[in-house]
């Protein structure tokens, strides 16, 4: 049976806020930065009100809450912390040692670029650097997913068969300071939907002592620890689908790894992640009406990699445009979804063209015109145009190109 709370407006931020209220977590510890300094702000006063039993910790810096982050996890809490770009580069050695500890932490990140030059809007480039830090990463297309996404995060975190933390991504200010429609669940619903944390163990468990961290050099495990890293992160591949079906029964909002949006017959496709979903879907249905076999895959999950599954989603396909709201700086070897892709479909017989747009950088807007290009090129491609460029930057001002 489907129950919700109520239909609320509210902004990206304050939507985490309330999914982390119903989430209850023992301990956040968290340093303000824009854009992601409205969820800590909204969580500390309910803290300060007695709406939730949190231990808020406010510390001196990101370095400090991912470490507060850390200590809490590994004495048995459930924890979480927020933050964005630099904040996320600030954490960046712990990142490692959190997923390296097997602490399931989650952690809410509001996308946005990363300086320099000084830039506090969105981009991925944040997340996208952490991509191989051993974290899980979800990305949200509107502040409804966002708050879904932070309730499934932690049933995803914790599971005994990943037991690796978790990164929420809401674009800055397009979700994050944007009103939006969205549906909250009753209280009992997302408690009983969370349930109760059972850690393994406790570093304050005195009858059940357990060593964290241990030097672990030359002749020790640290390589069979980084191969059950991978062996979590695998295992994250088939819980993400049954914790988002799980969650459908109780919301009838149901999440996979990805959504694919008129792909059954589908001979040119967009790949895309985030809030730039909403653009692309509203083009694709547009080019559908007008019998355009176009379809769309919404990537939800960036970590892991659903590689096999968009393998199969993309039989039959020709041209594939992947949007990329970050670059690699590789040499013009393309954006990370792009690579990443192209990876995933090299074994393939009958490949698509894989062809990439990076998009939106520092916030610029993804417009419906360029939308629009993006499609045209895909039907040239299609109908036996040459590509001129596998690598492109969408959006550049003009003349810049």
């Amino acid at each position: 049976m489907v129950v919700t709370k109520n239909t609320v407006a509210l902004i990206g931020t304050d939507a985490v806020a309330e999914a982390m209220r119903q989430i209850n977590p023992d301990v956040v510890a968290a340093y303000p930065i824009t854009p992601q300094t409205a969820i800590v702000e909204t969580f500390s006063q309910m803290a300060a009100d007695g709406i939730v039993k949190t231990n808020f910790v406010a510390v001196e810096s990101e370095h400090s809450a991912m470490s507060a982050a850390i200590g809490a996890a590994a004495a048995g809490g459930r924890v979480m912390t927020c933050t964005s770009s630099q904040g996320l580069g600030f954490m960046w050695e712990l990142l490692y040692i959190a997923s390296g500890l097997r602490l399931p932490i989650v952690m809410p990140n509001v996308n946005r670029a990363l300086s320099a030059p000084i830039n506090i809007h969105c981009d991925h480039s944040d997340s996208m650097g952490a991509r191989d830090s051993g974290w899980i990463q979800l990305f949200s297309e509107n502040a409804q997913e966002a708050y879904d996404n932070t309730l499934q995060a932690t049933r995803i975190a914790e599971h005994p068969d990943i037991l690796l933390p978790v990164m929420v991504q809401l674009d800055g200010f397009i979700i994050s300071h944007a009103v939006d429609r969205l549906e909250l669940i009753h209280d009992d619903i997302a408690r009983e939907f969370v349930g109760e944390l059972h850690p393994a163990y406790s570093l304050l468990n005195s009858s059940k002592p357990a060593s964290v961290g241990n030097f672990d050099s030359l002749y020790g495990y640290f390589f069979e620890f980084k191969q059950q890293q991978e062996e979590g992160m695998r295992n994250a591949l088939q819980v993400i689908q049954e914790v988002g079906k799980e969650f459908g029964k109780a919301t009838g909002r149901s999440y996979g790894l990805f959504e694919p949006v008129g792909m059954d017959d589908a001979e040119i496709a967009i790949i895309a992640l985030g809030s730039a979903c909403g653009t692309v879907r509203s083009e694709i249905e547009c080019m559908r009406e007008a019998g355009i076999p176009i379809g769309m895959i919404k990537l939800r999950s960036f970590r892991p990699f659903p590689a096999a599954e968009l393998v199969r989603v993309l039989e039959g396909v020709k041209v594939v445009a992947v949007m990329d709201r970050s670059d690699s700086f590789a040499g013009g070897m393309g954006g990370p979804v792009f690579m990443e892709l192209r990876s995933a479909l090299y074994d393939m017989p009958n490949k698509p063209q894989v062809i990439n747009y990076i998009y939106g950088l520092g916030g610029r807007d993804l417009s419906i015109e360029l939308t629009q290009k993006v499609i045209n090129d895909l039907e040239e491609i299609a109908g036996g145009k040459e590509v001129q460029q596998k690598v492109n930057y969408l959006g550049l001002r003009e003349g810049e190109e």
